[in-house]
């Protein structure tokens, strides 16, 4: 049997080795692999390569003991060799598209026993964080305790947004501001030995990553992992580096849960050596995955207490692991992005290969934003001034402008009034398709509403582009002038946003590129509300342990009998008072109770919780009675009745009578079936491609938010009052049913906004009408609705519709309030309620001419005044003589004092300069500034000398170089602010004229 050979070690893909003893018998070889070595994987892995080469002449045995191998005598080549063939010959032909990655993660998983959930909207139920940055946010009410876990173990491929690293975007290889987070979470279930274990044979076995490429961060002081890393993965000590706390020690917020966290890393440059090496330096590494190992919970006072369930949480960034498999410079390059690049490459006749790094950059920067905006768009999120929308409203800007510096114009195939976000976003909604299919679904409203959002900034942008080169071309003037750094004004930075829709991140931009900054803390002042809306993004998933979560252990879900009676007997399960557990709470005292089940409903779906009574009696005798004006869901599925002890003494244990308000429940019960009816009413009228944005189901009336990017009509509003109430007319029973999710979606029922649904769902239907998966209450039938109105229909943000009604009792009441309205108004005007337009028009009319009268006669009383102090003008300048008025002109209103002005520069003939003010009412001051085109000449232009003079009154202005005006509070400071003026205006025309 010469030949036959086999090494003493044995070499994986796991980095790693372990001793072979030579085989016993040469013609039947034999090996073992002691469990205790850790080494049972490696020999699983072995077993598998040559089970594959041998399937006929293979056995083996598995025992806690040992692995036992046996091997035929026809093997000639190492297992080195064979298991090293092995694994290029696997990962030869798999797929490393990134819907490939995405999916052979998620099996890999699955054949682990987790449970593959679907993405989370990037719409977070959590209040904490403007929009879902990362995998494990729809977990944290489990992590925290609030819910019961509902598996043990979970895998997702989450879709996230992070805008705070905007500025690397397209510049750094790896920053985007819209990725895929896949991850694995254990729920108290594994820990670190398997989510270490898990992650190397996905990277090294499911991916056939070089082990010999991979690196491994751990926390400094957490042997554990190290260990496992070492002695258990068998990678190398010097290829696992110990980092500190900032970098691998992961914590949720001040207190709260937090662990150590371990991190992979891929090196494509080994060729550089061992020594120094940084896992910092982005140009050869690049972080994959990382794995949270929550174990500790951080107190107030610093220390950290081991938690009873530890958790993992995980995330492998998959345009990361792309760009890896893929063999490509950088994310952008991979296929999840490249295809929208190249499309851009062609509007903007451009080739990426041949491009400079600056085209590149821009590209890659139109590449990330257009898969942010098309799936914020997609989940409901809207271009405004504020919150998300102000977050979608940046980006998509922000991407109008880097086509426009790529040459892209209009939409880039020959219509120049055209836009072209629509051309890319057809891209992205088409490789959406495993990513979010209901991508596909709402296309029509995500490239209408990009198309009026890019047409709209475009009016605007060409304006604004050329008043930002002024400004910056005066600050670098300026500042050469003054010998100090060119600084754009924070005032003027506002005008650009406020005026010209220019976010002040772009503004920031562009001056940069010219080396101009921006005072940004003038600007901040500027904003006011609108920036510290816009700026309420928060860029890390805050946990905290609650003191309600200490209550999950004792009590448990409310069983709620709601659907089916109003009243019911029920135990106190137990009470909290400013959120701390009593045992009891006496009379007057505000409490939550804690029922082990009841009618009530808890706020949910837009419905508002229910109102009513807790009874305790004892022997036929009312002891205590708690009347409950809110009911919430906390801690999972546990009710919180929340109201106050009116009469005796509530005590935990006790057993209540627990009794919902009728009548409101009714009204609740209209508005909720009525707001489904609108709901179905507004898609036969306006399209199917509406969709609901928000909600509120209250006793009185119901408020409906859509998204439409127009006021409806009052034929419309009429047509969609007029179906709503046929279908009311024709008393058609409601069904409702529990069914699997899939199903449901399958029959066609729609999903409530905001909403996170289960397996299970309920599905409320109206036949023939709407279809829609519902938590809430319902009429049994149509005709308990009665009637419904329309009462107002507004926007309240861009995109975004809002139509309140009224039904039912709540619509009675409506029309009654209305007649009386009417009825006194009629008494009041002395006409029948058909003349009552006709009255109300003459009246208007006869007002308008009486206001044109009086301002007229203010006008000419201002212009006589005017009269008499134009000799109070001063002439200035040496070269050429300027006359300068300055004067207040007691309390004459705005219009009166333009008019004084206006006749002053006439009068006193060009070159002129006049500066009025006036105090026209209590807290109000009014000035003007009107200069000749002589003055206007010199430099010097009315609306910017304007603002800073009305600052003295409290106000602001500005306008026209040849004329402005401006406002201010404070009257008493008007001499100082015309001293101010005159001062200024006089010294700068003499400088000017010499």
């Amino acid at each position: 049997m010469a030949g036959f050979k086999l090494p003493y070690s044995v070499h994986t893909r796991y980095g790693g080795k372990f001793l072979v003893p030579f085989p016993t018998s040469i013609s039947n070889p034999r090996f073992h692999f002691p469990s205790s070595t850790g080494c049972r994987d490696h020999a699983g892995f072995l077993i598998q390569t040559l089970a594959l080469i041998y399937p006929n002449s293979l056995c083996y045995r598995n025992s806690l003991a040992k692995v036992s191998l046996q091997v035929p005598y026809t093997a000639r080549a190492s297992a080195q060799a064979l298991t090293e063939e092995l694994a290029e010959d696997k990962h030869k032909d798999l797929p490393a598209s990134g819907d490939a990655i995405r999916q052979r993660f998620l099996d890999f998983y699955a054949a682990r026993g987790h449970k593959i959930l679907p993405s989370a909207s990037l719409v977070p139920e959590d209040p904490t964080v403007l929009l879902t940055i990362a995998g494990m946010l729809q977990f944290k009410p489990i992590f925290l305790g609030k819910v019961p876990r509902e598996v043990p173990r979970a895998a997702t491929s989450q879709r996230c947004i992070r805008t705070n690293d905007i500025e690397n975007v397209g510049r750094t290889s790896r920053h985007q501001t819209f990725f895929e987070m896949l991850g694995n979470f254990s729920f108290g279930d594994y820990f670190k030995q398997d989510a270490i274990k898990w992650a190397w044979e996905l990277s090294t076995l499911e991916f056939g990553l070089p082990a010999d490429r991979l690196w491994i961060s751990v926390y400094k002081d957490d042997d554990e992992a190290f260990a496992i890393w070492h002695n258990e993965v068998g990678v190398p000590a010097h290829r696992i580096k110990k980092l500190g706390e900032d970098d691998n020690f992961w914590t949720s917020g001040a207190t709260g849960p937090c662990g150590p966290c371990s991190e992979i890393y891929y090196d494509f440059h080994p060729e550089r050596g061992l020594s120094d090496v940084d896992l910092g330096d982005d140009a050869r590494f690049i972080e994959f995955y990382n794995l949270v190992f929550m174990q500790y919970n951080k107190t107030e006072d610093g220390s950290l207490e081991p938690l009873k369930q530890k958790n993992i949480d995980t995330g492998l960034g998959l345009e990361r692991m792309a760009r890896i498999l893929q063999n490509v410079e950088n994310n952008y390059e991979t296929d999840l992005i490249f295809p929208i690049i190249e499309k851009a490459s062609n509007l903007a006749n451009v080739s990426y290969t041949l491009a400079d790094e600056s085209k590149k950059t821009n590209l890659k920067i139109i590449g990330d934003h257009m898969r942010a905006i098309v799936y914020l768009i997609s989940d409901g999120v809207f271009p405004s001034n504020i919150g998300r929308g102000y977050v979608v409203r940046r980006l998509i800007r922000r991407a109008i402008r880097t086509g426009r510096l790529l040459g892209i114009k209009g939409d880039g195939v020959g219509n120049l009034e055209g836009a072209f976000l629509p051309i890319l976003a057809e891209e992205v909604i088409n490789l959406s398709t495993n990513i979010d299919p209901d991508v596909k679904t709402r296309a029509s409203r995500i490239l209408v509403e990009l198309k009026r959002e890019e047409l709209r900034f475009v009016l605007t942008l060409e304006r604004g582009e050329k008043l930002l080169e002024q400004l910056l071309t005066d600050a670098l003037s300026i500042a050469q002038e003054n010998g100090t750094l060119p600084c754009l004004s924070g005032k003027d930075a506002f005008l650009l946003y406020d005026t010209y829709g220019f976010p002040v991140e772009i503004t920031t931009e562009v001056a940069d590129e010219r080396g101009v900054s921006i005072d940004m803390n003038s600007f901040e002042v500027e904003m006011e509300n609108q920036r510290r809306q816009s700026q309420a993004a928060h860029n890390t998933v805050k946990l905290a342990v609650e003191d309600g979560a200490e209550l999950t252990e004792n009590i448990p879900d409310t069983e709620f009998l709601g659907y089916d009676t109003l009243s019911t007997k029920a135990v106190v399960e137990g009470l909290l008072v400013n959120g701390k557990p009593v045992m009891q709470v006496s009379e007057g005292n505000e409490v939550e109770v804690l029922l082990n089940r009841t009618p009530f409903y808890a706020e949910s779906g837009g419905q508002i919780g229910d109102h009513g009574f807790l009874y305790v009696t004892e022997a036929g005798k009312t002891e205590a009675v708690v009347e409950v004006k809110d009911v919430q869901k906390s801690l999972g599925n546990i009710f919180v009745h929340k109201g106050t002890v009116i009469e005796g003494v509530i005590n935990v244990g006790k057993e209540v009578e627990a009794a919902v308000d009728a009548n409101l429940r009714q009204r609740a019960k209209v508005h909720h079936t009525a707001t489904h009816l609108l709901q179905s009413a507004l898609k036969k009228v306006i399209g199917q491609e509406t969709s609901q944005a928000g909600s509120l189901v209250a006793f009185d009336r119901l408020r409906f938010d859509f998204n439409f990017h127009r006021p409806l009509t009052d034929n419309e509003i009429i047509e969609i009052e007029g179906l709503i109430n046929k279908w009311i007319g024709d008393a058609t029973l409601l069904e409702s049913k529990v069914m699997p999710l899939t199903d449901a979606k399958r029959a066609g029922a729609i999903a409530m906004f905001g909403e996170k649904y289960g397996e299970q769902v309920r599905v409320v239907e109206v036949p023939g009408v709407s279809m829609e998966l519902c938590g809430g209450t319902h009429v049994n039938n149509t005709s308990e609705i009665r009637g419904l109105k329309i009462i107002s229909e507004q926007g309240i943000a861009s995109g975004i519709r809002r139509i309140e009604a009224v039904a039912g009792d709540a619509f009675i009441e409506y029309v009654i309030a209305r007649d009386n309205h009417m009825k006194q108004l009629c008494s009041t005007l002395k006409v029948n309620a058909e003349d009552v337009t006709t009255r109300v028009n003459n009246l208007l009319k006869d007002l308008r001419e009486a206001r044109n009268e009086v301002s007229a006669a203010s006008a000419k009383a201002a212009i006589y005044k005017a009269s008499t102090i134009a000799s109070n003008a001063v002439t200035v300048g040496s070269s050429t003589k300027i006359r300068v008025l300055v004067e207040s002109m007691d309390d004459i209103d705005a219009d009166a004092l333009k008019s004084a002005a206006e006749y002053l520069v006439d009068t006193l003939q060009d070159p002129a300069a006049v500066i009025l003010g006036s105090c026209p009412g209590e807290k109000r001051v009014s000035l003007v500034a009107a200069f000749t085109p002589g003055v206007v000449d010199l430099g010097i232009q009315a609306g910017k000398f304007i603002g800073p003079i009305a600052k003295f009154c409290g106000g602001r202005g500005g306008g026209r170089p040849n004329f402005a005006q401006a406002g201010g509070n404070e009257p008493e400071k008007l001499l100082v602010a015309l001293e101010k003026a005159r001062d200024e205006l006089v010294s700068t025309l003499s400088e000017k004229t010499g």
